[in-house]
């Protein structure tokens, strides 16, 4: 399904060399002050063009189609696209014998028993985050007060971006990176348990993100290592203000009024310029490959702004459901 949400309901649509991609938001409430110029700066912040990043640039223009009117938002579904320019599709003839490892070529065209549109990676293509982007801006502006940010802690194994970015480029292999992020003024109260808690809605979302791998909220792994009386966050006044974080401003999957924080795993870029080998349908053979077309050697640098998209999408629909059961 390509719908995430109870009351904040986002679908996303298109493929990577499809005519446009684009998103759909059902339960926007209406007189939100909403511009095509309110997305350029998330938009700006998305686009490639950075050491390590794909030489393809959209114009990434966003065009209203429904649910603004007099610039603001009207209550009935919000449509915004995005129109693809710039296209390469024969890159991808390729891809129709020999799918690429790691890649979800190889399941796409097993579960769609062949009908997939397999040019860019098509509609599981990291294109279509531009629509997560445009999304998470019309949701921040229903978190007033609330602040989400997210930054790139670590690429390739290390926190020195830019020699790890530049080891990439010279070695022609891509890698990965930890994107962390902290949300702050996100009151007591927010999450719905068991199976709509903080951490639950938010980790869906972020793996909707492609090449996402693990998530980790407050002290993560390492408190399995932890003793209770070491990890347990001792409250210091009645607003709930603890001395120490472990738990990540979360209690019972609820947020408690301390900062919210989590850390997120990006594999690294499987169309990497590397030789590998791969099974040939047409041959049925396993032969040497190697990836065409133009793809980042570091996505980690890119997904920062599209964590704090859907971390705003998530964290909009638990607080307009929260709002309704009170």
């Amino acid at each position: 399904m390509n719908t995430f949400g109870t009351l904040f309901r986002v679908s996303i649509f298109g493929e990577s060399h499809g005519k446009w991609v684009g998103v759909t938001i059902d339960g926007c409430p209406a007189g939100i002050e909403l511009s095509e110029q309110d997305l350029q700066p998330d938009l700006e912040r998305r686009k490639a063009g950075a050491a390590g990043t794909t030489p393809r640039k959209e114009a990434d223009l966003p065009v209203f189609v429904s649910g603004v009117f007099n610039g603001k938002t009207t209550g009935a579904p919000l449509t915004i696209v995005f129109e693809n320019n710039n296209i390469r599709s024969a890159d991808y003839e390729a891809l129709k014998e020999t799918h690429r490892p790691g890649h979800a070529d190889f399941v796409l065209n097993k579960k769609s028993g062949g009908f997939n549109d397999p040019r860019g990676g098509g509609h599981s293509s990291g294109r279509l985050t531009v629509a997560l982007v445009a999304a998470g801006v019309v949701a921040k502006k229903i978190l007033e007060g609330i602040k989400i940010h997210a930054h790139l802690a670590e690429a390739g194994g290390t926190a020195d971006i830019e020699a790890a970015v530049a080891k990439a480029i010279e070695m022609q292999d891509s890698i990965g990176g930890i994107v962390q992020c902290s949300i702050t003024g996100l009151p007591v109260g927010i999450g719905e348990p068991f199976f709509n808690s903080v951490e639950s809605v938010i980790s869906h979302a972020v793996f909707s993100i492609p090449a996402i791998k693990g998530i980790e909220f407050g002290s993560g792994f390492e408190a399995a290592a932890m003793r209770g009386s070491a990890h347990n966050d001792a409250f210091m006044d009645s607003e709930g203000t603890t001395k120490t974080n472990h738990a990540g401003g979360i209690n019972g999957g609820i947020s408690n009024g301390n900062e919210v924080f989590f850390r997120v795993a990006v594999k690294p870029t499987s169309s990497t310029p590397q030789e590998q080998h791969t099974w040939n349908h047409a041959t049925q053979a396993v032969e040497a490959f190697t990836v065409k077309g133009r793809h980042d050697l570091c996505i980690a640098l890119r997904v920062p702004v599209v964590v704090e998209a859907v971390t705003s999408i998530a964290l909009a629909d638990l607080f307009l459901v929260s709002k309704a059961g009170r």
